[in-house]
């Protein structure tokens, strides 16, 4: 549980870092970020695996590129569903946002590790 509430939070700080960056995508309030980061785990909790699934010719014709375009799907959807996390600039809008969110979590799976626990990477050079 204490893996999926980290992840949820990097998840609405990715979010919260593309409504800075990326033009046409609005969240209106603190509770929509942190719901939109729940509900998006959650989508790519259930509905992901199913769509990789549905979509693995696809995926494996393009090497694995159509993945994002599965991960700009589910951001669609969780802004779809959820009231106050608006997506204005179509595809573009929802790809570059997906792709931000992917490296926010990327970083975060790095330093949370896979079972939920915060690590610190230390490396010592012998002589």
């Amino acid at each position: 549980m204490t893996s999926f509430v980290l992840r949820a939070v990097v998840t609405a700080l990715g979010l919260w870092i593309a409504t800075r960056w990326v033009p046409g995508i609005r969240i209106d309030d603190p509770g929509t970020l942190i719901l939109a980061g729940l509900l998006l785990g959650v989508v790519n909790a259930i509905v992901r695996p199913v769509v990789i699934l549905l979509t693995l010719p696809l995926t494996l014709l393009t090497l694995g590129v159509f993945l994002l375009v599965v991960n700009t799907a589910m951001l669609a959807l969780v802004a779809w569903m959820l009231p106050g996390f608006h997506l204005y600039g179509g595809f573009w809008t929802a790809f570059q946002t997906a792709l931000i969110v992917w490296i926010a979590g990327w970083l975060a799976s790095w330093l949370i590790g896979p079972k939920g626990r915060i690590q610190i990477h230390i490396h010592r050079h012998r002589d």
